[in-house]
């Protein structure tokens, strides 16, 4: 930390240092632009007043303009070729820690709302004190180096609390030389510009973003925009700094290195001005030249400071060049990690080349017995985005590649790695899963669809996965760059006028899990729960390891289900409503028998509306805000139960009675229940709330608001009779049914009912058996109207008794409202027949809270470090 007044002094700002100490380069994931309280910039150290970004993998936030100057230290979560391990280290975060989190080691309080400071784990939660620098410094963003207390811990992670539940980065594989890792992790792109587009401005040193205020200059100082190599001029990316008229050459420049981040002598640099638009009388300012220490023309003055023409334009725009060098200090990396040294420095002269370069490094790297031809020099870009590796000729003179890498940008030079590379050839093979093709198809009908669509080449892509019953296939690539080519056109694609939808799916090694390992499948609705869906996906992404953490609007259930289907033992979180848990579950049931853990046990987050099968299994009643981190925890202790299954077939092929009618009918489909499927004015009000959400999505985004539009379509419905015991006939185990007089017909696998409801009451009946959700039966129960639902719903009365058993079968005599687990439709005359699925599904209830001990701070997460402040929007 340090005074406004006293910036000019810091000799070594942290993000200057940053690229050095990372071990692993990975590209991070930026998320849209949002409002995130009590947070601070992991490049400037300022807080985020306005609107910043933030990873959607790891805990970085930063100010947009910052981005660019981010390094590519994000966690590394899956193994792509480069630098693989299967030793785990600790990956530490600095600051943004809740304000009462304790350091693992001292105990001391280690979190502060005013400053960066102390460091986080960002897998296993640990937390420790770091410096907080001394005169003259200032703390790194990976303090693992200056550290006081996480230098007591073992360097190895073990996950923490969570450690059975995450999917290890040593079992994961995904190579991917030309996706993002916003492909990679499945993670939508937004529509919003890039982090880092647009103008940078700074005032001194100290970058300001959009939205922040700009003072007023004063007369006694000028604006100069400073460019940092060629590319930022293509690009007209700038940063604007603020500098007296009077200033000399050499301050001038010192402020525009340190608007960079560049620490080195500034001895060794120049500022060029722009060419600038022709004026009358232009005297040619744009030739001018500042150097480190003199100025042509000027003495030691800067622009501003000397008696000008008012026609002799001075030259706004300037660009940072490096002067020649006739040798270099370079640090050169080993691409394995076991070795000694992180790397060694070396001395680079005109005569270097990379081949000289590998040859000199390898004895300094204890691989000097080997073959020169089995290495290569591998230069590495460790942009905030994306990671880019190309390999060096061996003959390419390395000092002319630095001198090049520094006229594009100076701050990439800053971000620029050498490596030495053994010189094997990784076999391509990228998994693209291609969903929204027409349903029922053969593998031949499907790669002719694809051919047709995309023209895939045949000797490089192969099916080795068929969904048929889904319309989706695995393809497996054996080149990058078809890869990418075949993932951009089918994103862009449309069969039968469904447009297709494209994933790139990582391989889980499953031979290399440990025996305790029990990865969590998680599922998200992010449309769910008012919208809330959005942030937990970012959560769970940033608890657990994103490979295991999947996006319903993305390609459904079936991908996450496809990348677990070798683990042998694994459970599922399913994160919406009602509707999107049936989804799962039916999905589930579909892909039974091509998982190594057939019969996983399914959790659930309510984030719908009703949420009764939440309810049932001690859930809640809707997700309201939780530490995400608890319920991992709750997921992790709860206890397995059977819920049974049933199949519903709907069959409208004897409808009406006549040829026409027939052969107008819709063809036979099956569907899945686990809550409760409802017939009649239950259904119907379902379906108008449906509709009304249809229409309006955006208003629909909170539980208070969806309760009150179902009051209101309720209300619009109280007068009108309908009959359905007139419309309809039921059998119950083959049985005729005799109806009473009824407006709607509820089948009940449940004990709860629209949001709580105990529909079939809770009064002994000898003619019934008690209900229970795995005992095989289903309880049929009728109301007289909505006055009727009301009353149920107010705990005033319950439903009418009509029948028990395991199978029914109902004729519908007209078209009528029907919905199944909260998804409403309009059904057509013919026949519904519900009987058992076959297999119980294995469901997770949640264990009864243990009372809390007193004096426990609430804010203390189960493997005692405080639990984390959730962002704020």
């Amino acid at each position: 930390m340090s005074h406004e007044k006293c910036l000019k002094h810091v000799k070594t700002p942290c993000t200057s240092v940053a690229p050095s100490l990372v071990r692993v380069p990975v590209a991070h994931c930026f998320g849209p632009r949002g409002l995130y309280k009590r947070r601070f910039c992991a490049v400037c150290r300022k807080g985020l007043e306005a609107p910043g970004v933030r990873c959607e993998v790891c805990e970085l936030h930063v100010h947009p303009d910052c981005v660019p100057f981010a390094c590519s230290d994000c966690r590394q979560c899956h193994q792509d070729g480069h630098r693989d391990h299967d030793t785990h280290l600790h990956h530490w975060r600095e600051g943004n820690l809740p304000s009462g989190a304790r350091c693992e080691v001292c105990r001391k309080a280690c979190g502060s709302s005013d400053v960066l400071a102390g460091v986080r784990c960002e897998w296993c939660g640990v937390q420790a004190l770091s410096c907080t620098g001394t005169p003259g410094s200032s703390p790194c963003p990976l303090p693992q180096a200056h550290s006081v207390c996480s230098a007591a811990l073992a360097p190895e992670c073990t996950f923490g609390r969570l450690r059975t539940m995450v999917l290890p980065p040593a079992c994961v594989r995904l190579l991917s030389r030309n996706f993002s890792k916003m492909h990679c992790f499945r993670i939508s792109e937004s529509t919003a510009p890039e982090p880092g587009e647009g103008d940078d401005s700074v005032d001194g040193s100290a970058p300001a973003g959009p939205g922040r205020e700009v003072m007023a200059l004063e007369s006694s100082k000028q604006t100069l925009k400073i460019f940092d190599g060629n590319d930022a001029v293509q690009r007209n990316h700038f940063r604007a700094i603020t500098v007296p008229r009077l200033a000399k050459s050499q301050e001038v420049l010192e402020v525009a290195l340190r608007a960079y981040y560049i620490t080195e002598d500034p001895q060794g640099f120049q500022l060029q001005a722009l060419p600038a638009p022709a004026l009358v009388g232009d005297t040619g300012a744009s030739g001018k030249v500042w150097s480190g220490g003199t100025t042509e023309e000027e003495g030691s003055r800067g622009p501003g400071a000397r008696d000008v023409p008012s026609i002799v334009r001075i030259p706004e725009a300037w660009i940072i060049r490096a002067l020649p060098r006739s040798q270099e200090v370079l640090k050169i990396y080993p691409a394995w990690l076991k070795v000694g040294v992180a790397y060694v420095s070396m001395r680079v002269t005109p005569q270097s080349t990379a081949r000289t370069v590998v040859l000199e490094a390898l004895p300094l790297l204890g691989r000097q017995a080997e073959g020169l031809k089995s290495f290569q020099l591998v230069e590495v870009l460790m942009g905030s985005r994306q990671v880019q590796r190309a390999v060096l000729a061996d003959e390419e003179p390395l000092l002319d590649r630095l001198r090049e890498i520094r006229q594009t940008s100076l701050r990439q030079m800053s971000q620029t790695r050498f490596y030495v590379a053994e010189s094997r050839v990784v076999a391509p093979r990228v998994s693209l899963f291609v969903g929204g093709l027409p349903p029922g198809r053969s593998p031949q009908e499907y790669s002719s669809l694809l051919d047709e669509a995309v023209a895939s080449k045949a000797g490089l892509v192969s099916m080795s996965h068929v969904y048929s019953a889904q319309g989706a296939v695995v393809l497996d690539v054996a080149c990058f760059a078809e890869a990418e080519r075949l993932y951009m056109l089918v994103r862009d694609t449309a069969v039968h006028g469904r447009p297709l939808t494209a994933l790139v799916l990582p391989d889980v090694l499953h031979l290399k899990l440990p025996p305790d390992c029990r990865p969590l499948l998680v599922f998200v609705n992010p449309r769910s729960g008012g919208l809330k869906g959005r942030d937990l996906l970012c959560s769970f992404r940033k608890l657990l390891n994103p490979h295991q953490v999947f996006e319903l609007t993305n390609g459904g259930p079936l991908p996450g289900f496809h990348v677990f289907s070798q683990v042998p033992c694994f459970r599922v979180l399913v994160c919406g409503g009602d509707g999107t848990v049936g989804w799962v579950l039916a999905a589930l049931e579909e892909m039974r028998h091509r998982l190594a853990c057939p019969e996983p046990a399914v959790a659930i987050l309510p984030l719908g509306t009703g949420n009764d099968l939440g309810r049932v299994l001690r859930w809640g009643s809707g997700y309201s805000g939780e530490d995400p981190f608890s319920v991992l925890v709750s997921v992790d202790e709860a206890d397995a139960v059977l819920v049974d299954r049933w199949t519903i077939l709907l069959d409208a092929h004897e409808a009406g009675g006549g040829e026409e009618s027939v052969a107008d009918a819709e063809p036979p489909k099956m569907v899945h229940m686990s809550n409760y499927c409802g017939i009649g004015i239950d259904a119907e009000l379902s379906l108008d709330f449906h509709q009304a959400r249809e229409e309006e999505p955006g208003k629909f985004t909170s539980r208070f608001h969806n309760k009150g539009v179902y009051v209101r379509v309720g209300l619009q419905k109280i007068s009108h009779p309908r009959g359905l015991h007139r419309a309809l006939r039921l059998q119950a185990e083959r049985q005729e049914v005799e109806l009473p007089s009824i407006e709607g017909l509820i089948f009940l696998n449940i004990p709860s009912w629209g949001s709580g409801a105990d529909l079939w009451g809770s009064d002994s009946d000898s003619r019934f058996e008690k209900p229970r959700m795995d005992d095989g039966l289903l309880e049929v129960v009728g109301v007289t109207g909505v006055v009727h639902m009301g009353q149920v719903q107010g705990g005033l009365r319950s439903g009418i008794r009509i029948a028990q058993g395991s199978y029914f079968r109902v004729t519908l005599l007209k078209a009528t409202p029907v919905q199944v687990d909260g998804e409403p439709w309009v059904q057509a005359p013919g026949h519904m027949i519900i009987s058992a699925a076959g297999p119980k599904v294995h469901m997770l209830r949640k264990a009864k809270q243990k009372p809390r001990k007193a004096g426990t701070p609430k804010d203390v997460r189960a493997d005692g470090a405080p639990a984390p402040d959730g962002d704020s929007k």
